[in-house]
């Protein structure tokens, strides 16, 4: 997947070289991102995910124009019981995955401080809120064209990673099903 046609969606960002190349990929689908500070960071502590988006706390105090995020994922991943490397998951599922986190990092950029601090709170405490907050991540994803990915990646979770039956029926609570992607899909594409 050598392609440095996307290296300039990299600036004022930190990208573990081990998944560089899917990242910036992921990135290119969001130019809005491009001027935005970001690190991508391995952090095994992530509780309840593979992956999670946030601003750094510590931009949160001046203009949202400043503001500063991260993307904590963890360097492996268990696929049917066995660890394996994040950058040997299948590249489509990777850019889904990391895309739908910066669908996050949209919504975050629309809230001004104060919202964004109860975001965190409702999202800590409040299920429906949950519910709210991933399937507006996956709609920015699907708005800015990693329909295919996201796809991709609930395909997998679902149904390949062999992820516990607790997980996954956490995911169909909480995240777009595949089925309503598609229609959405066939009814933005039958829109042009």
């Amino acid at each position: 997947m050598e392609n440095k046609s996307h290296e300039h969606f990299g600036i004022l960002k930190t990208i573990p070289s081990e998944i560089r190349e899917v990242t910036l990929k992921a990135l290119s689908f969001y130019p809005a991102l491009k001027n935005v500070k970001i690190d991508f960071v391995f952090n095994e502590k992530i509780r309840k995910s593979f992956m999670q988006a946030q601003p750094r706390y510590t931009t949160m105090y001046g203009s949202r124009k400043w503001r500063s995020y991260m993307i904590k994922i963890r360097r492996f991943f268990s696929l049917n019981g066995e660890e394996i490397p994040v950058q040997d998951l299948p590249v489509d599922v990777l850019i889904g995955w990391i895309g739908h986190e910066l669908g996050h990092i949209m919504d975050y950029m629309r809230k001004n401080n104060w919202s964004l601090m109860l975001f965190g709170l409702n999202y800590y405490s409040s299920r429906s809120f949950i519910i709210t907050a991933e399937r507006a991540a996956d709609i920015y994803a699907l708005n800015h064209g990693l329909g295919g990915y996201i796809l991709a990646t609930k395909e997998f979770i679902l149904k390949q990673a062999g992820m516990s039956e607790a997980y996954v029926n956490r995911i169909k609570r909480l995240y777009l099903p595949p089925e309503e992607i598609m229609v959405m899909m066939d009814d933005w594409l039958s829109e042009e």
